[in-house]
């Protein structure tokens, strides 16, 4: 076997791309509370987006968890930036978390694990083929 052969590494499951077309129907910012992790960037742009001082934005939309900032949820759960009627109230300048749903390591490590996630996402499965050069990209910003 030639070194090239020995040195590249195999394709993903996913070689052909996944579809995916965000249906905006809310399900991954609503229901029972988890972790959205934000980082001193993406806080300085929601301030930034939001006209409001950074301290300000961090004491009342984030709470320290596990070590790290996560943005706060509601008291049903839903995001503090999700509004029901409008959606995403910061998308413009929401978390990579979200910008790279639903291709996160733990949805894409098997086809199974994709299945699963087509199963919860409406959008997942759906709509237009992403390349594996692009989903690979996401799978790079943030490790979930």
């Amino acid at each position: 076997m030639s070194d090239a052969k020995q040195n590249r590494t195999p394709e993903p499951w996913f070689a052909e791309g996944l579809a995916f077309e965000c249906t905006q129907c809310g399900d991954c910012c609503t229901g029972a509370p988890g972790f959205v992790w934000i980082t001193d960037e993406e806080l300085a742009a929601l301030a930034e987006f939001l006209g409001q001082p950074i301290e300000e934005v961090r004491d009342l939309h984030t709470r320290k968890a596990r070590g790290r900032r996560t943005i706060r949820e509601k008291t049903n759960g839903d995001c503090v930036f999700f509004d029901r009627k409008k959606g995403c109230t910061v998308y413009r300048v929401r978390p990579a978390q979200c910008r790279t749903w639903p291709f996160w390591d733990s949805n894409l490590a098997t086809p199974e694990d994709w299945k699963r996630t087509c199963e919860i996402c409406p959008g997942s499965g759906r709509g237009e083929v992403i390349p594996v050069e692009e989903i690979s990209r996401r799978l790079k910003v943030i490790r979930m």
